[in-house]
């Protein structure tokens, strides 16, 4: 479907002959917020048929986020200032409505850059992980199976969701999904071929929803950021422990193990959770574990760790999801929808 980007006056016009509305229950008009900034609206298009077709948010004059439904619920990150956003409504009769919101970002994970609906862009790379020493293979001789299927309506929450689906026959193995981002392979155009942009940067975050109806059979669901250059590696790795006390834990990076953070990690089954991990890469090259937020339910870890090494070739961040097996390698799914990373 072609959208039509209205003019202010033309928008204006449209929406009272319509009677089309847009509600946004957050953020309230003339606030303070943190960053990233939480976005929920609703729209009504009662004087067309089909409804409304689809939204956006505009932040001073520029669209930043498009959705193919008549609600959102999506996270923006923003530096520090005031802005004129607006949330706008595409009707299938070629109508439009919107409303402006005035906000005030205060704090929280800071601005930058960020690639949006990473769920569903293309990139995304599989790989199997055997015990016992989970070395990755492609394929796996049925020991790990795995598949993955994007643009899903539903379950969704913004009409794009992808399934993320692990199987076997071996105990205890794992499927790793990763995307390359920026640097080599980069699925988001960004190959930084003269290495002058990895070098700059250091706050990274990683911010999406999931959901499953299988929680109880999923031993371990991991959420990485990884960070490679001048032989360097920098693994951000994040795992919720499922089946082994349900807690988050975090990867060090030299002594190649999972050490407990002591937050729990309790999501929901059969219904979304919202994950947001806040790291950063210290001036020595350091990694800083900042923060985990599940559900609105923020940890405060502050915690550091030297970094890895990696072959020297290797340039480039990448993103992973990984699901792992339980005892009985039981299969099961999970959706990934909203998928945002940020980088600065």
């Amino acid at each position: 479907m072609k959208r039509h980007y209205y003019p202010v006056l033309i928008v204006a016009f449209l929406a009272s002959f319509a009677f089309a509305e847009v509600t946004v229950s957050s953020p309230k008009n003339d606030s303070q917020v943190d960053s990233p900034v939480n976005y929920v609206a609703k729209a009504t298009a009662p004087n067309c048929e089909k409804g409304v077709a689809s939204m956006g948010i505009y932040v001073d004059d520029k669209l930043v986020y498009v959705v193919d439904k008549p609600s959102m619920n999506t996270n923006l990150p923003l530096n520090q200032g005031k802005y004129h956003t607006v949330v706008e409504e595409w009707d299938y009769c070629h109508g439009a409505s919107y409303t402006p919101v005035d906000i005030t970002v205060e704090g929280g994970g800071g601005g930058g850059n960020s690639f949006y609906n990473l769920q569903a862009t293309d990139g995304w790379v599989a790989w199997g992980e055997l015990p016992p020493d989970y070395q990755i293979c492609n394929p796996c001789g049925g020991g790990v199976t795995w598949s993955m299927q994007q643009h899903i309506k539903s379950p969704s929450k913004s009409g794009n969701s992808t399934k993320y689906s692990i199987g076997g026959n071996k105990p205890y193995s794992d499927v790793l999904f990763t995307n390359p981002l920026i640097g080599q392979n980069s699925s988001q155009g960004v190959p930084d071929s003269n290495h002058t942009l990895l070098p700059k940067l250091h706050n990274f975050t990683y911010d999406a929803y999931f959901y499953t109806t299988q929680l109880p059979l999923s031993q371990v669901l991991e959420f990485d950021i990884n960070m490679y250059f001048d032989g360097l590696g920098l693994i951000w790795g994040t795992q919720c422990n499922l089946l082994g006390g349900n807690e988050w834990d975090i990867w060090d990076n030299t002594g190649s193990k999972w050490v407990s953070t002591g937050a729990s990690c309790n999501p929901v089954n059969n219904g979304w959770n919202h994950v947001t991990i806040q790291v950063q890469r210290e001036s020595d090259n350091w990694l800083l574990f900042q923060s985990i937020t599940l559900n609105g339910n923020k940890n405060i870890l502050n915690k550091y760790y030297a970094p890895g090494s990696a072959p020297g070739g290797w340039w480039g961040i990448t993103v992973n999801f990984q699901e792992d097996g339980n005892d009985k390698q039981s299969p099961y799914s999970v959706y990934l929808d909203d998928f945002t990373f940020t980088y600065w």
